[in-house]
């Protein structure tokens, strides 16, 4: 299957919540690529390659947190980039 990358921004409680580490551990754990960030108007910005199912994964596992609350996710497609990790910038 070919990788896909996706940016996404989440809103709702999503800072302070553990939210960019779970997001590492999960993505780690599930080969995934990309990084996460903190934004200043309270949202959270990832960038996060690697196949449609295996981000699927992740996404599940990110809506399990009894803390973490997405209430909604801005998505938009962008091209595949060359990188090896997972990180929190």
């Amino acid at each position: 299957m070919a990788e896909v990358r996706r940016r996404m921004r989440f809103h709702g409680r999503v800072q302070g919540v553990g939210f960019r580490y779970t997001a590492k551990y999960l993505a780690q754990s599930l080969r995934l690529t990309g990084w996460v960030k903190n934004e200043y108007d309270g949202t959270v910005l990832m960038e996060i390659q690697g196949r449609e199912m295996l981000i699927h994964e992740l996404m599940k596992g990110l809506n399990r947190s009894n803390f973490i609350q997405i209430d909604w996710i801005d998505t938009e497609d962008i091209p595949v980039e060359q990188e090896s990790s997972f990180y929190v910038r």
